[in-house]
């Protein structure tokens, strides 16, 4: 295998890439200490200042790789990212999800590749590029990697925000994520989108199930999740109007994430509840 120093830059950016997907960042048990180890590493390769800030436990422990600039006194650039991934039902892929393969055509099939270690991987490697160039920036880069964020951020993000060491980097300007693609076009769009999860319980009588029972959680909830679903239905529709100019971001998507409820199959339960997203 060539070395690190004579590896074109393409290349290593692929073999990067395809490491960071083998660390398992799964939910509900992400293997955060790994992804930290290879960020460390990662983060010495290229010559940048490493900083943990430990904002929960050991185990959620943000990863600061700071490029310095010119001047420390201006504001900086975040470019943020999250190391952890959704589980996977492997029985719908074709390969290993955190094998990394990478078949004939260069598609490389993992969890994360799109959401988002990729993104991680273009930060560091444009650093790589940039400062073999010879570039030096007017202020510093702060490349920020969180855990948490597919479970909310709140023991990720939301809490990194309130620590002293995220307010001593004197953030100008940030940068995250955007909306993944699906084939090889990249699209520029603007457009602003945020999180509205949303918990609905409907409570009832409950009973024995070989009775109609009158008034139970699951017609209430029935209405609710017919209404959320007509909402759905309206919003959808206006992206797949002929001569539509709009984008996704330009209207509210709705999912049907989670449903709870019930003791028993023979049991009406006397609450059930709908998570939206």
């Amino acid at each position: 295998m060539l070395q690190n120093k004579t590896m074109p830059a393409d290349i290593l950016a692929v073999q990067k890439f395809r490491e960071y997907i083998r660390i398992k960042t799964v939910h509900p048990n992400p293997d955060y200490k790994s992804a930290i180890a290879f960020l460390d590493n990662y983060g010495n390769e290229l010559g940048l200042k490493n900083q943990h800030i430990k904002i929960y436990d050991e185990n959620h422990t943000v990863v600061i790789l700071t490029w310095k600039g010119k001047n420390s006194d201006l504001p900086s650039v975040l470019l943020n990212s999250h190391t952890d991934v959704v589980p996977v039902y492997q029985e719908h892929w074709k390969h290993d999800a955190f094998a990394a393969i990478k078949d004939d055509n260069g598609n490389i099939y993992g969890r994360g590749t799109q959401d988002m270690k990729c993104v991680g991987i273009q930060y560091l490697e444009a650093i790589r590029e940039l400062k073999k160039q010879g570039v030096q920036l007017k202020r510093d880069v702060h490349l920020s990697f969180v855990p948490d964020e597919e479970i909310g951020g709140g023991n990720g993000m939301c809490l990194l925000l309130k620590t002293e060491e995220f307010k001593s980097l004197n953030v100008g300007v940030a940068l995250d994520e955007g909306l993944a693609c699906d084939d090889d076009c990249y699209r520029a769009y603007c457009g602003e989108r945020s999180p509205w999860w949303l918990r609905v319980v409907c409570k009832g009588n409950p009973g024995h199930g070989s009775r109609f029972i009158e008034n139970t959680a699951a017609e209430k909830l029935n209405f609710m999740i017919t209404k959320f679903l007509q909402f759905r239905s309206e919003q959808k529709s206006q992206l797949d109007e002929n001569h539509s100019c709009m984008q996704l971001g330009d209207v509210t998507t709705v999912n049907l994430t989670q449903l709870q409820g019930g003791i028993a199959m023979n049991i009406v339960p006397a609450e059930l509840s709908a998570t939206f997203d």
